[in-house]
């Protein structure tokens, strides 16, 4: 496995930013008007072939229900099975491949998408994601590029780690194994970069994989696979399903080849994962590895000397970009009381500007969120808070789903740091506020670290370096990404791995080799070139 290839060094793909006028923009546009012209069917990639059923879902944009994209086959227990049977047939011969004709797949797969795809991922995201120009391209097309190109990068050092002490008559080498068997990939609608980059990963290390998608993130998915298949990723290497969870489940999770699951998704589905791999424990060949990132109550901590600018500017994007609807989204803001009115003041305003409508139109700011059940859950946070005389809504508020899901940006001011939407996970732009004492500083920190089960992402905003360290230590633990006078969303492949602990998933932090790790099984191998001849060791000697 480990040879003197060297890769290319990974950087950063950088954002194009879309300016009217611009090549990107014109490129973008006529992408979106042609996956709007015509309505997609997209069927299951099953041992590198298209699988349809006759079971049809309709794929809609959030933001605009009436407009048809197109129809995915939904699968049954068949081709759970049929899926596991291609990545175990695929497996022998997948990780025997030489470690760099793996990762030149994955390396034209992102060459792939920074030129002739990325229009249309970008395209795809932003109609069935409902995600801005911005949003789209940070996600879709940069983070995903720069999960493929930092992953190669991070087996190749992995591969080229090795024991350092050998003595003159032995060599001590390891030897990285993909896990024994298959992998599940379970992936969120929400980026098309961590949907991607969850089976792909494993993948790259030798194993084989079981992907199954958000149903409406399926549209994008479909078009990642296209892109992985025409860079060369063999037959039954990754097989793409398109099956209810439960049906998923029923099967992997009692499989004696089911070797490991990545995951990202909500808490609760992730315990329940974990539930299920414990009860069925004693059918497994080896211990199946368990790697999640799940939910997050993500926090704002202001102290009184911060920069009120930043601090706007940190809620403003952090809580609303995307609607929300990031695991690493602020949802819990905590203000001192000498900053309150010109952050009260500052904040409303830049929500007053923002516009909220279709991704089709660049301008707006604001998109719908993903569908109606999660509408209808916001829509039940803001109704019981304005019927709650213990907060105040003092923007946004209202919502409408004649055309789309749309929930306007809303701010609740609580007067109770443990009101519900300061601990519970909302997943939308709803942004609950506290404001605290101006010199209660040190106490509100406590209050912060003890309010919620998770602990994904948060930040600190002040000037004071004292404050800031302070801070630093009171939440070591309240946040797996944790940011300085910064919002606490934006993590950057290869800049900032993301994750977080506590009910926040297992912290193997995607996007930085730690990850990758995972998905290998070390094979410690001692050659002896001249090995003893007799039992006997020195100290028997006669005296």
């Amino acid at each position: 496995m480990n040879g003197i290839f060297r890769v290319p060094k990974a950087i950063n793909e950088p954002v194009l930013d879309y300016a009217p006028g611009s090549k990107e923009r014109e490129n973008l546009k006529a992408a979106i008007a042609q996956l709007r012209s015509q309505q997609m069917s997209v069927g299951m990639h099953i041992n590198g072939k298209i699988v349809h059923t006759d079971s049809k879902v309709s794929m809609n944009p959030p933001h605009d229900i009436a407009h048809k994209l197109g129809e995915f086959s939904r699968g049954d227990a068949s081709h759970v099975t049929a899926a596991i049977d291609a990545a175990l047939a695929a497996k022998k011969q997948w990780s025997e491949l030489a470690w760099e004709q793996r990762a030149a797949i994955f390396l034209k797969a992102a060459d792939l998408l920074a030129g002739p795809y990325r229009a249309k991922i970008n395209a795809a995201t932003m109609l069935c994601q409902s995600k801005s120009v911005y949003q789209a391209e940070i996600d879709a097309a940069c983070e995903m590029i720069d999960f493929l190109r930092f992953n190669v990068q991070y087996m190749h050092e992995i591969y080229n780690e090795q024991p350092s002490e050998n003595s003159k008559t032995v060599w001590n080498r390891l030897e990285y194994r993909p896990l024994e068997g298959f992998v599940f990939a379970l992936t969120p609608f929400n980026f098309t970069a961590i949907s991607g980059n969850l089976p792909t990963s494993a993948a790259m290390m030798g194993n084989t994989v079981v992907w199954k998608p958000a149903n409406t993130q399926i549209y994008a998915a479909n078009i990642l696979m296209e892109i992985f298949e025409e860079a060369g990723l063999p037959a039954g290497v990754i097989n793409l399903i398109y099956v209810s969870g439960p049906t998923a489940g029923d099967i992997i999770f009692k499989h004696r080849d089911f070797a490991g699951i990545h995951f990202t998704g909500s808490t609760e589905v992730f315990r329940q994962v974990w539930r299920d791999i414990g009860n069925n424990i004693e059918k497994y060949k080896s211990y199946p590895r368990i790697v999640g990132e799940t939910g997050g109550k993500d926090f704002v901590m202001v102290h009184k000397t911060a920069d009120i600018r930043t601090v706007i500017t940190a809620l403003s994007r952090g809580a609303f970009e995307y609607q929300g609807q990031k695991c690493s989204a602020a949802s819990r803001a905590y203000i001192p009381s000498n900053l309150w009115a010109e952050i009260k003041e500052g904040l409303i305003a830049d929500l007053k500007s923002m516009k909220m409508g279709p991704t089709e139109d660049f301008s707006n700011f604001i998109n719908a969120v993903i569908d109606e059940k999660s509408f209808d859950k916001l829509a039940s946070y803001i109704d019981a808070a304005k019927k709650d005389s213990s907060v105040e809504i003092i923007a946004g508020g209202n919502y409408d789903k004649t055309k789309g899901y749309f929930i306007e940006p809303t701010v609740i001011v609580a007067s109770d740091p443990k009101y519900r939407t300061m601990c519970e996970e909302l997943f939308g732009p709803v942004l609950t506020i506290y404001v605290y004492p101006e010199d209660d500083f040190e106490k509100t920190l406590a209050i912060l670290d003890s309010t919620s089960e998770y602990a994904l992402t948060g930040c600190v905003i002040a000037q004071d370096r004292y404050a800031i360290e302070t801070a630093t230590r009171a939440l070591v633990n309240a946040a797996g990404n944790f940011y300085i006078n910064d919002k606490p969303t934006g993590a950057v492949v290869g800049q900032q791995p993301f994750g977080g602990g506590r009910g926040s998933g297992t912290n193997d932090k995607a996007g930085a080799k730690v990850n990758l790790l995972r998905w290998v099984s070390m094979r410690t191998i001692k050659e002896t070139f001249v090995p003893a001849k007799d039992y006997r060791y020195p100290f028997l000697g006669l005296e």
